[in-house]
């Protein structure tokens, strides 16, 4: 499965992948917003790349790669789809400092990947929860066509040791802005 806008390209993880997952994934600003359990050995992610399940309906993983380099600058996936309520619930990361700030990557891996789960996968709603002092990151949800439904008080903590409210996100078919 291929998904390609004008800046990225939306494409299935490959074990060639794990070196740089391993240092997305060990870099603190992207663990900064992210449920890290235990920090993971490049083994370990090389191990879950080459073991990683097929793409079903239920989680869809992919590679989000900058188009004009080639180059694998993220992961976003739709995970927990029930077709029986048309909900999945997203998750997204842009891993390669070069392409967080302002360059339209995360935006446009977002809309390719909430357009696919709505024309694709039939999905009615696509849910997400954040960090709430994850200001870029809610900025940019807002814009797609993201709203801000919920708070689950002190449910994150940071890597500091410090709790954090997380806001909970969600769109209906139709509301996606291009």
């Amino acid at each position: 499965m291929l998904l390609e806008g004008e800046l990225v390209r939306l494409r299935a993880l490959e074990p060639a992948d794990a070196e740089r997952i391993h240092a997305f994934v060990t870099d603190p600003e992207v663990g900064r917003w992210m449920e890290n359990d235990h920090p993971l050995s490049l083994a370990q992610v090389r191990k879950r790349c080459e073991d990683r399940a097929v793409n079903t309906y239920e989680k869809v993983v992919l590679g989000i790669e900058a188009k004009a380099e080639r180059k694998l600058i993220g992961v976003i996936d739709l995970r927990d789809a029930e077709p029986e309520v048309g909900e999945a619930y997203l998750d997204v990361y842009i891993g390669d400092a070069e392409y967080r700030a302002g360059g339209g990557y995360g935006t446009e891996a977002l809309r390719l990947m909430c357009r696919y789960g709505f024309n694709n996968m039939r999905l009615h709603q696509i849910t997400l929860w954040v960090v709430a002092g994850n200001e870029v990151a809610r900025h940019v949800y807002r814009k797609i066509g993201f709203v801000e439904e919920g708070r689950h008080r002190e449910a994150f903590v940071g890597l500091d040791g410090q709790r954090h409210d997380m806001i909970l996100m969600s769109m209906l078919k139709g509301e996606l802005k291009w």
